[in-house]
């Protein structure tokens, strides 16, 4: 299709432009002329609904000493009922308030324990009625296990000992979990734990008078402060009410017999820390005043010391609203941020404050300082390092410390090893590289417990050797490995790494002495299994033997694809083809399934992602259901975008999006084994923004499914995605982008598919029914679903049967059995 717009459809596409950012559209049906006929959830066929019925695969978590393992069961997709409760929307939170806790947790129903060395299991007892677990946190000596149970009035504090495997409860159903991160946390003493309890002098929740007592007003005076998109905002002073009702917390130590005791005054508390020694907290708590704006997470705070006993030690920042971080991935606010605990001492803080003001779209030598601070905090602040890119942590050793920088704009990361007892010593460059090439990624560091149970760097006993793990990016595919760097001549010497035909990914060197180490072992047929691995003599010992989750996928036959675009850039995508086709048989309909990605150079776009040799598994959200119903499907298929140099991706974004799924097309067609006129596309999210885009701008498809998309760039003015530039900095930019602004040239059927409570920055619910309107007057075949009460992610079983259902519905009717035109 011809990319040029004409002055008339340049014309219509602004008048609709207009209409939809000053006026308001009429209802939304869900079929042409009204109500669809299919009212109510609906089923798909049954081998679909089988593989969302299935049991789950347990969770694990290991110990740090890697010799016991918890299987944590989840009971499966919660109920439309469960999914649909009340819930309260506040700066950016949804809080259950029955619970005072989050409205859309992930829970388990069971634990067990498994002893790694012989892999005998045994069942916790004593654990509640109907449970609802999370917030799994091992004790620093690992003879417990704490975590939450939520009921239908509140959230509890329980215990598991792992010596009588026995569970029993702490507390209450009084834990405060409306805030985001774990409600409480182990004191290195490993008998006491910091508890966040709901305030019991907060009184009675806020109730909303049914008579304004004004307009809600906000102002600006001449300052710029541009902001993204944000959903479930304050938008009046009930909101702070509430606001303050569900987060005012006091937090209290809890021993192992239950004892309680309150630590200082209840207060808007977002965040605690316990120093390594248990004798102070880091404690960072909400200030006034809120906004209308921003989320919680940008709201005025302060941040403190107390000792063990609540009394302020040390006021170490207030900082203010931060509703004026420029536009920019690597923006930051001004003033020190990211207090935290060195592990490695008894009580020293350390954290980053910004030298370009946050700023960076500044020219600065320095972008960050970072500081320490040692009890008892009176002297001045030293300095540990300046970061030449912006600050992004610090792995600690014992008396050693590698600081971590990274930059969007270049895609550039570094990390320095820096003596902290000689500060002022310049420090030694280990790794500077595009952490977009996989090929040459070395990995992440492998932590240790130490004496305070913090988490350290793990090294040999003459601290010259970190060990690294590391997806091992090759153009085989991926190829985990476990490699030993040497501190000094900067080199890794490899220890071990997954082989052929299995995909096998180090989870822990549990014993560096021995060289043994937890795996995570898959094949193409095998699914992923946990085995302790001799890294010398490649003995391997299984330590669980989780089923075969989805029996209807056995067969089904994977190839990964390597081709390339027009432009030179290789491409991969995974093909999938049902158990049953064979070379010869007649093309099959296809389902191509994606999700573009911005690059800064064209090498690191055209690396092998991914691995043949992943076991084939499948989730809610995958396209692989329909290899079972006859379809070939190919996911995750190549869609990069490329920017080279000063050139912006998405100055060509449509142009190389065409181009990549037409290569795709091309590499299936050539095999003889799907027919071109018989193929659709879809995506979720940015995959969704895809979709419109490339059934407006190509006829490559015969349909499209888009869920959960944003199609108005304009809706998304200061940015969206990858894409830093306003819409006032590259208005063509976000005109050409828009499926909304060519919806006159969607001439293939579209299924829209919305979580009505949809919060993802920028994929506001809105953005479907505006689109959906769009279409249908320029007479396009489109099908707009809300899902109620569902987010960016779909959670009930009940609407993913029906997002099933629907996606079925339409590829069988567009596609598989499209008419012969």
């Amino acid at each position: 299709m011809n990319l040029t717009k004409t002055k008339k459809a340049r014309r219509m596409a602004s008048r609709l432009l207009c209409l939809l950012l000053l006026g308001g559209a009429a209802p939304v049906a869900l079929a042409q002329g009204g109500q669809d006929a299919n009212s109510g959830y609906q089923r798909p066929p049954e081998t679909i609904a089988a593989i969302i019925e299935a049991p789950n695969t347990p969770s694990v978590s290991i110990s740090a000493k890697g010799d016991w393992m918890l299987l944590l069961e989840s009971p499966g997709y919660p109920s439309i009922a469960e999914v649909s409760a009340p819930e309260s929307r506040l700066a950016g939170m949804r809080i259950n308030p029955a619970t005072n806790g989050p409205s859309r947790g992930y829970y388990y129903s069971n634990v067990k324990l498994k002893k790694v060395s012989n892999a005998d299991e045994f069942q916790i007892k004593g654990l509640p009625q109907d449970a609802q677990l999370a917030n799994m946190a091992w004790s620093p000596d690992e003879k417990h296990v704490a975590f939450t149970n939520t009921k239908a009035n509140g959230i509890e504090l329980w215990l598991v000992d792992l010596g009588t495997k026995e569970a029993r409860k702490l507390t209450d159903a009084v834990v405060n979990d409306a805030y985001s991160g774990r409600p409480f946390e182990w004191l290195s003493d490993s008998k006491t734990l910091v508890v966040k309890f709901v305030d019991e002098q907060r009184g009675e929740m806020p109730k909303a008078s049914g008579v304004p007592a004004g307009p809600t007003v906000q102002q600006n005076i001449g300052k710029a402060k541009p902001s993204r998109t944000y959903q479930d905002l304050l938008k009046n002073r009930n909101d702070e009410q509430l606001f303050d009702y569900y987060m005012q917390t006091q937090l209290k130590l809890v021993t192992l017999d239950g004892k309680q005791e309150p630590i200082g005054e209840a207060g808007i508390i977002k965040s605690m820390e316990s120093s390594p020694d248990g004798q102070y907290l880091l404690v960072e708590t909400i200030q006034k005043p809120y906004s209308y704006l921003v989320p919680h997470y940008y709201f005025p705070y302060k941040v403190e010391v107390w000792s063990r006993d609540g009394q302020k030690v040390k006021e170490l920042a207030k900082l203010p609203l931060a509703e004026d971080i420029p536009i920019a991935f690597d923006a930051v606010a001004k003033g020190p941020r990211n207090y935290s605990w060195r592990p490695d001492k008894p009580a020293t803080l350390y954290w980053a404050e910004a030298q370009d003001g946050g700023d960076a779209n500044k020219e600065a030598a320095v972008r960050d300082n970072v500081y320490m601070l040692s009890a008892p905090f009176t002297a001045e602040p030293t300095k540990l390092a300046s970061t030449k890119l912006r600050y992004r942590g610090v792995a600690w050793g014992e008396d050693m410390a590698i600081v971590n920088e990274r930059w969007w704009k270049t895609r550039q990361e570094r990390s320095t090893l820096v003596d902290p007892s000689k500060p002022s010593k310049a420090g030694v460059v280990l790794i500077d590289r595009s952490y977009e090439d996989n090929y040459n990624d070395p990995g992440s560091p492998v932590f240790t417990k130490n004496q305070y149970g913090r988490s350290v760097l793990l090294t040999d006993k003459k601290k010259q050797n970190i060990y690294m793990v590391s997806e091992g990016g090759s153009p085989e595919g991926n190829r985990p490995f476990v490699s030993e760097f040497n501190l000094k001549s900067k080199k890794a010497d490899i220890l071990w790494r997954s082989e052929a035909p299995y995909y096998e990914r180090p989870v822990d060197i549990i014993d560096l002495k021995n060289k043994k180490i937890i795996t995570r072992r898959e094949s193409e047929n095998d699914p992923p299994n946990y085995f302790v691995r001799d890294m010398d003599d490649k003995k391997l010992t299984q330590v669980t033997a989780f089923p075969h989750p989805n029996p209807q996928l056995e067969g089904v036959q994977k190839q990964m694809l390597q081709y390339k675009r027009e432009d030179g850039v290789n491409l991969t995508a995974v093909l999938y083809l049902p158990k049953d086709f064979k070379k010869g048989d007649a093309p099959l309909p296809m389902l191509l399934w994606a999700y573009p990605r911005e690059f800064k150079s064209a090498d690191a776009a055209g690396q092998v992602k991914g691995s043949p040799y992943e076991f084939t598994r499948i989730s809610w959200g995958s396209p692989l259901f329909w290899v079972t119903q006859g379809y070939a499907v190919l996911d995750r298929t190549d869609i990069p975008i490329v920017g080279e140099g000063d050139a912006q991706p998405n100055d060509t974004y449509v142009q190389q999006l065409v181009a990549s799924a037409k290569a795709a097309i091309n590499e299936v067609v050539e095999m003889g084994v799907v027919d071109p006129k018989r193929v659709a596309v879809g995506g979720h999210s940015y995959g969704a923004f895809m979709t419109g885009n490339l059934l407006a701008h190509s006829d490559l498809f015969a349909a499209g499914i888009a869920r959960s998309g944003a199609y108005n760039r304009t809706l998304t003015p200061f940015g969206f995605q990858a894409e830093e530039r306003t819409y006032w900095d590259a208005p063509e930019v976000y005109f050409q982008m828009s499926p909304f602004s060519f919806a006159n040239k969607v001439n293939e059927p579209i299924l829209l598919i919305h979580g009505e409570a949809d919060n993802n920055s920028g994929t506001f619910p809105i953005q479907s029914e505006r689109f959906y309107n769009a279409l249908k007057g320029h007479g396009a075949t489109a099908r707009l679903v809300f899902l109620p009460a569902e987010s960016h992610g779909y959670r009930a079983k009940e609407s993913i049967l029906h997002m099933l259902w629907e996606m079925d519905q339409w590829l069988d009717k567009y596609v598989k059995n499209r008419p012969v035109q």
